[in-house]
């Protein structure tokens, strides 16, 4: 299945990822698996020679159990890091049951968005025994035939981000008592779930274009079929209506969290008889899309029309103007997912929860006042 990203990796995603330094245990992974090139001979007895220990000494080691003195236990880790050893997997599922590897489902890796939820999980990752296994769907209808396999035995949880249509699967995950965390989801009707208080975040970025005195808001909602960006516009919604802005129809513009559809948001919000004096968008992907629009039309960022994104992606500070935006813990998100996931494979009958992560209003200089846009 040419989605799977874990042993054997897409060549050209090792090459572009492991060299940005997206995502460093790919790098550790490329380094020292040698799967697909059968390299790698060491066995425990030629371990267990160099350390002069028995191979069940080393098993012992291998497998973290007591009864191992220190120094032995050194001297065995010792000849397993230097001769290079990797372990077999498929013999260790056998004995104990589980794979020792969490599944992964996003949809796409091209965002800072994916990359920071993808960062925390690897460090939580990190300090257990398990792997990760990464599939991709590319936006298309592939999610029910991933988790079907991944449920089928190939990993011992799975993390869902950002999922679309979930409820075409979730009965499959519920009914099998499948281990699964879902990432930036709200509420725990389909399983258990990490998000971000999405409508507050979208209230508190309305408020502060308020304060700044602008009443003529645009609006590019992020995907309506996922529930942030419902949220998000809710948030709006309320927002605007509570401190009695301009409630015009016309300001909101649909958006599907990439930057080309906030660039065109855009364009259709400032071809409006009255254009709005500040802009927000759902994601920064889409904000950056709209500062392009707004400069392509000849606007200055923020003189002319103010911005404000959300997530705080670290594309946020490298724009010009940096970008003011609501930043949700993408990291300790993925942090967060990864230590639920864990407390579900252990007990999977463990009632749903969901945990709602705050988020913050982050000001940079893509905002201004509105006595400043005329």
């Amino acid at each position: 299945m040419v989605n799977v990203l874990c042993y054997p990796f897409c060549e050209r995603f090792q090459r572009t990822f492991a060299e940005n330094h997206f995502f460093p245990w790919l790098t550790l992974f490329m380094k020292h698996s040698t799967i697909g090139n059968g390299s790698n001979k060491v066995t425990i007895v030629d371990v267990a020679r160099e350390a002069g220990v028995s191979y069940a000494t080393v098993s012992r080691v291998l497998n973290d159990e007591p009864y191992v003195k220190p120094e032995t236990r050194k001297r065995v880790m010792t000849a397993l890091h230097e001769m290079g050893y990797v372990a077999n997997r498929q013999a260790r599922s056998l004995r104990t049951g589980r794979s020792e590897m969490i599944g992964l489902l996003v949809r796409d890796l091209g965002t800072g968005y994916i990359g920071q939820i993808i960062s925390g999980i690897d460090a939580e990752i990190a300090e257990t025994d398990f792997e990760m296994l990464l599939f991709t769907t590319h936006h298309q209808a592939l999610e029910p035939e991933y988790v079907a396999t991944f449920v089928g035995g190939m990993a011992d949880g799975l993390l869902l981000v950002l999922p679309h249509n979930i409820e075409n699967y979730s009965g499959l995950l519920n009914q099998r008592r499948y281990p699964h965390v879902i990432v930036d989801y709200k509420g725990s009707d389909k399983g258990p779930a990490i998000g971000a208080d999405n409508i507050g975040g979208a209230i508190t970025a309305v408020t502060y274009l308020a304060s700044l005195g602008h009443r003529r808001i645009g609006f590019i909602t992020g995907t309506l079929s996922l529930t942030s960006g419902v949220d998000r516009l809710d948030g709006y919604r309320q927002a605007v209506q509570s401190l009695g802005l301009i409630d015009d129809p016309a300001l909101i513009v649909e958006g599907d969290y990439h930057q080309p559809s906030g660039y065109s948001g855009a364009q259709t919000l400032l071809s409006l008889p009255e254009r709005p004096t500040a802009i927000f968008a759902a994601n920064d992907a889409m904000a950056f899309g709209a500062m392009e629009a707004i400069r392509d039309a000849g606007l200055r960022i923020p003189g002319d029309v103010s911005v404000i994104g959300f997530d705080d992606t670290p594309q946020a500070t490298a724009v010009s103007p940096s970008l003011t935006t609501i930043r949700q813990p993408l990291e300790e998100m993925g942090r967060q997912a990864l230590q639920l996931l864990l407390t579900y494979i252990e007990d999977p009958e463990r009632p749903f929860e969901y945990h709602e992560l705050p988020t913050e209003l982050i000001v940079r200089n893509s905002c201004a006042s509105a006595r400043n846009t005329v």
